[in-house]
């Protein structure tokens, strides 16, 4: 609280500058650890975790050891360590300790989740990025921000920093200056037009051809169905379920390519690779399928939804709302069922920020869900009912609709949302819960925080309904 209170009574340019110095401060006393190894910053709205998780296994199944920082967890070589501090990209000094730990590992890669909280605190600075990669961008943070165009361009300091930077000598090979994007995200030509040595794209469409004057080595996959797709004759068959992964496999791909490591090599790595944590993991598997999801994006929540509802049930959504249906709205432990259903425990929208989002994840929960069940996520010092309530107005935003959607309810506890939920599942359905994925805190008013786990509180919960 009273730091909230200092930061907002501190003029901006003078907090700016004091976050820089910060940084500075700290790589020069942690001896510049960035400087003596590959370091790879990876950014965008959605799939950061995921693909620094997947570039780390895709660099450790070449041989090299490898460092990470990402939203679940620090690793440093043979080590990884749960991250519990709720932070996409710790402060200044913890990212230049952990650094110099990779370095004192013989780690020759450190790979960086680099969020634009993160780099508007200048935590970037100090690090002497080599490849910088570009994942998608759709709102988010924009109250933050102060708008989208800042939030692009906040995000973009990553890529423009590069070109200031000094290319090491690591393992006595010279580094490059990369940029690897997204293609089929609408915003690759901004990140693009920064100075780089070599520039890398990735693609499921043919929007690579947006893309003029410059000399990009292009990954293309082909034949993309679910979880599989070809590149170069070459056949990935992912257990990581969404065309969103795909993405965050191609990213991963590229990063590869980049350093010269052959497809092949990737393959074997993305294929050994079951679940992330937190992130569509599948906790529960018999007699329905239970879901822990991070989404609390709408465009994150969205694909999260339409991969469910392709890969799993295989049934259309539905033109009326699914809620009105009495076969599926609103059924109980004994109640016959025709189609298996899809329920959804909506929490993703933290107390204080991005409230303009509220009501999209109604809406989408609306269009997409049989059965919604509204509860907390972190409501910090908000009050959870006007949470909800901005979340519930997005119902009423489904223009398609004449009726009140009335498939839904209010359980503020969470615990006892995904209870619930638990107990409205038949056989076959699919209960997904959103918000948190596999973050260890709840996070209360007047910076209460208690433990916690999506996962393992739906895990203790389906055992006291379901054993005898």
């Amino acid at each position: 609280m009273i730091k909230s209170i200092i930061k907002k009574l501190i003029p901006k340019n003078w907090l700016l500058f004091y976050h820089k110095i910060l940084a500075l401060i700290a790589s020069f006393l942690y001896q510049h650890p960035s400087e003596k190894m590959v370091v790879i910053g990876v950014t965008g709205t959605a799939g950061k975790t995921t693909t620094v998780y997947l570039i780390g296994k895709i660099l450790e199944e070449t041989g090299y050891k490898v460092g990470w920082t990402n939203s679940i967890s620090f690793k440093i070589g043979d080590r990884e360590i749960e991250n519990k501090a709720k932070m996409t990209m710790p402060g200044r000094f913890f990212m230049q300790k952990i650094l110099k730990e990779m370095v004192k590992a013989s780690c020759q890669y450190a790979i960086l989740e680099t969020s634009s909280e993160g780099i508007l605190q200048s935590r970037h600075l100090g690090i002497n990025y080599d490849i910088a990669v570009f994942t998608n961008l759709s709102p988010e943070h924009i109250e933050a921000h102060g708008g989208f165009e800042t939030y692009k361009k906040t995000k973009a300091k990553l890529f423009a920093k590069l070109k200031n930077e000094k290319r090491k000598i690591v393992k006595d090979k010279k580094t490059k200056k990369t940029i690897i994007a997204n293609l089929d995200d609408e915003h690759a030509k901004y990140f693009l037009s920064f100075p780089a040595d070599e520039y890398y794209g990735y693609s499921i469409t043919n929007e690579e051809s947006r893309i003029r004057n410059k000399a990009i080595q292009i990954i293309k996959a082909e034949n993309v169905a679910n979880s599989s797709f070809i590149i170069h004759h070459s056949l990935f068959r992912l257990h990581l379920p969404g065309k969103f992964n795909v993405y965050n496999a191609l990213a991963a791909i590229s990063v590869a390519r980049s350093l010269g490591i052959p497809l092949e090599i990737a393959k074997k790595a993305l294929e050994k690779i079951k679940d992330i944590p937190g992130r569509m993991e599948e906790v529960i598997s018999r007699p329905f399928k239970v879901i822990v999801d991070y989404a609390h994006t709408p465009q994150s929540l969205k694909e999260a939804y339409e991969t469910l509802r392709i890969s799993n049930f295989q049934f259309p959504i539905s033109k009326s709302p699914p809620g009105r249906d009495p076969a599926v709205a609103g059924q109980m432990p004994n109640s016959k069922i025709q189609n298996p259903k899809m329920i959804c425990v909506l929490g993703s929208c933290g107390g204080g920020r991005d409230k303009w989002k509220r009501p999209e994840l109604g809406k989408l929960a609306a269009q997409y869900c049989n059965q919604i069940i509204l509860t907390d996520e972190d409501p910090y010092d908000e009050n959870p009912a006007a949470i909800l309530n901005e979340i519930e107005a997005g119902f009423s935003q489904i223009t398609n609709y004449q009726l009140p959607i009335t498939n839904y309810e209010k359980i503020f506890d969470r615990r006892e949302a995904i209870k619930k939920a638990l107990f409205l599942a038949k056989p076959n359905d699919i209960v997904i819960i959103t918000g948190k994925g596999c973050e260890p805190w709840m996070c209360l008013k007047n910076g209460r925080r208690i433990p916690w786990d999506d996962r393992q509180i739906a895990k203790d919960e389906f055992k006291k309904i379901f054993t005898p």
